[in-house]
């Protein structure tokens, strides 16, 4: 079996004929069940800080002098995003390998993070690679100079030397980082290059030019451009597949236990496949594959952003297999001025995403200049008080599945932009806001481990009319857009409402007597739609089964539309939430939220793993039960401290153990039930902080 296998990958990699077939390798031997025993921590160390063998002990001091802090030191080869000369590459390699030598004397993992492989964007051009290479390329013909195409042979000759540079300076594991895109400074989303539509021909059977392939992807019907736009995708993630056969090839010719990271965000232009590039770095030998999720939030100006790059990162750890098992979150301070992110905040940025997900962080914290790092030290030593409860995160938590509340995404997902107007590769990330989850009710990022379903206008291009059945059969909330969608395609006996008017006025949504909308009957809902542009519809029910939630008035008082928001349940079991007014945003009043928790509620048929029923801004995320055990973990995420939170879970245990970001345990017990949910009530959780919730 071993032989078949070695067999398969080896004619894989060894491949140069272009088929319309996708990219990819066979799967590596299960790590399942590998039990992690502490954080994935490391540190990324910029060029100015290693060149100096001076410079590079003051570092090595630091960590030692706050032992444990890390695990792992990084060395970036470059500190510019434009790729390398081949002689300043081979030059760096050189220092690195003494670098390593004497990291590793002072007992610390160490490796290599390769900046720019293709190139990032335009900076320091001068002083960057030059030659006979084909630049990443946009679909109107303009060039970024610091980035090239991936599927040009000059630079698939580039890539080998440097990844061979890299392996014979022998560090522990080799980080691929985040160039490895189609998305580039100045130039937006490429590579059109000539090169790359001669490749998309042999893969498709049909001639494109730049200006012919804009028109089928922004023109014509529907199911004809979705169709085109699948098979770029699909091109995309080939491309990336047979970067990946080029680098693994190189690297485990040279050393074939090397391990291989990557660096992502999301990544749906690309086509999101990262599982089955994960197993191509893994190569024959199924060396082990790292994963490095990120995404923004460099400063804490905008708070909000801490948790949105939190669902950004599970979206991308949710596409890996559980045979990834250091999946180390970035977290970065660009341009490393030590006041823009305070320590505190670069401590919960590194929970919040190991509460949605993953094994650890990656800290790209510290200076990017050779000067001491005094003004660093006090967040080093905040990192390290902090590194107890990172370990009991990742020990607590490991990569068992996050389940709750699934906001709808797919690896087509990006398909369906600007579907009726506008230039396709302009349409931006299709994933719906997050707002929903700050009132305490439990994210998710597959559909396979989700109870509830949440849809935005076009999510449903990206599904087979099958799927989409198997949707409605289960819990779903969604938008009036969505509505009209699904009944234009024929679903209109499953969603139990039609749309029958829209305005742009300034309306309220007013709470009808309904028993999901608890003791707030009469209760309003005013957002202004002269301020925040949204349009407000009017729904009729299809169905005698349907109920109406809320109402639409104007600033009279008058009533002008009998429902706007409503709930069904359909004959195949499935239950429907439409929301008419404002569906995505503005939910952090009481009367709203809790209506909100109650809709999610009845959605799920009580299946939602727990949920926070107080009036909080707290953001949760609990894991799959294993062996009956519940793990979770939360945020509070407002500048007051969080008094007496009710925890809504699912469980018929009756105790459960709180651990605060100092490690400290509080067992709590059970104050009554609500149908399946045990009610516990935490007595108080500072602002900004973490806790880590455990039954067993």
């Amino acid at each position: 079996m071993n032989k078949i296998i070695v067999i398969a990958v080896f004619i894989l990699m060894g491949c140069n004929q272009l088929t319309n077939k996708p990219v990819s390798a066979v799967m590596p031997d299960s790590a399942i069940g590998l039990k992690i025993e502490k954080s994935f921590i490391s540190f990324r160390i910029g060029v100015p800080l290693w060149t100096s063998e001076k410079r590079c002990n003051e570092v090595f001091n630091l960590f030692d002098k706050y032992k444990g802090v890390t695990d792992e030191i990084t060395f970036f080869t470059s500190n510019t995003h434009a790729p390398l000369p081949l002689d300043i590459f081979r030059q760096r390699t050189g220092i690195l390998k003494q670098r390593m030598e004497q990291a590793r004397k002072r007992g610390y993992k160490t490796g290599i993070n390769i900046l720019t492989t293709i190139g990032h964007h335009n900076e320091n051009l001068d002083n960057s690679l030059k030659g006979n290479y084909t630049f990443m390329t946009n679909i109107d013909g303009a060039v970024c100079s610091g980035s090239f195409c991936p599927n040009d042979e000059h630079m698939r000759e580039y890539v080998r030397n440097i990844y061979q540079m890299t392996t014979q300076a022998n560090p522990d594991y080799i980080w691929i980082d985040d160039d490895i895109r189609f998305g580039h400074m100045p130039i937006g989303l490429g590579c059109f290059c000539d090169n790359c539509l001669t490749i998309f021909e042999k893969e498709t059977g049909k001639k494109y030019t730049r200006e012919s392939l804009k028109k089928a992807l922004n023109d014509g019907p529907v199911e004809e451009k979705l169709k085109i736009r699948e098979a770029w995708l699909q091109h995309n993630r080939n491309t990336i597949s047979r970067l990946f056969v080029l680098i693994e090839k190189t690297v485990h010719e040279t050393n074939p236990v090397m391990p291989i990271g990557f660096m992502t965000g999301d990544r749906f232009y690309e086509g999101y496949d990262f599982d089955n590039w994960a197993k191509i770095l893994a190569g024959p030998n199924h060396t082990p594959v790292m994963w490095r999720p990120g995404g923004g939030y460099y400063n804490d100006n905008n708070t909000n952003e801490l948790v949105g790059k939190s669902h950004d990162i599970g979206r991308q750890v949710s596409a890996l297999s559980e045979e990834v098992v250091s999946v180390q979150s970035e977290i970065e301070c660009f341009p490393y001025q030590r006041l823009k992110k305070a320590a505190n905040m670069v401590v919960l940025e590194a929970c919040s995403h190991i509460a949605a997900g993953c094994t650890g962080a990656a800290f790209n914290v510290l200076s990017f200049y050779d000067e001491p790092l005094d003004e660093y030290e006090p967040l080093v030593a905040r990192l390290q008080e902090a590194r107890p409860f990172f370990d009991l995160m990742a020990k607590s938590l490991g990569r068992s599945a996050i389940s709750g509340i699934h906001t709808f995404w797919n690896k087509n997902s990006f398909i369906t932009g600007k579907l009726t107007e506008g230039d396709w590769v302009s349409s931006g990330n299709p994933v719906v806001s997050h707002d929903i989850y700050n009132i305490g009710l439990p994210a998710c990022y597959s559909g396979n481990n989700a109870q509830v379903t949440i849809l935005g206008k076009d999510n449903i291009f990206a599904l087979s009319k099958v799927e989409i059945k198997n949707l409605l059969s289960g819990g779903v909330y969604m938008d009036a857009e969505t509505l009209q969608q699904l009944n234009d395609m024929g679903f209109g006996e499953l969603t139990g409402f039609e749309i029958v008017g829209s305005e742009n006025k300034d309306r309220i949504e007013k709470f009808t007597n309904n028993p999901l909308n608890g003791e707030f009957t009469g209760r309003e809902r005013d957002n202004r739609q002269s301020f925040w542009k949204s349009m407000a519809y009017t729904l009729l029910k299809s169905d005698n089964k349907a109920q109406t939630l809320t109402t639409l008035i104007d600033y009279t008082g008058k009533e002008v539309s009998d429902c706007t928001m409503g709930v069904f349940e359909n004959k195949l079991g499935g239950r429907i939430c439409v929301a008419g007014y404002y569906p995505w945003i503005f939910m952090e009043n009481l009367s709203k939220s809790s209506q909100m928790k109650a809709i999610f509620r009845w959605l799920s048929k009580d299946t939602l793993p727990g949920y926070i029923a107080s009036f909080q801004k707290i953001n949760l995320w609990i894991r799959e039960p294993q062996n009956g055990k519940i793990a979770l973990a939360f945020t509070n995420s407002s500048f007051d401290p969080a008094k007496k939170v009710i925890l809504m879970l699912r469980t018929e245990m009756k105790n459960i153990r709180l651990y605060d970001m100092k490690c400290r345990e509080t067992v709590i017990r059970s104050t009554g039930s609500d149908g399946p949910y045990q009610k516990f009530i935490i007595p108080e959780v500072e602002p900004w902080q973490a806790g880590l919730i455990l039954n067993e």
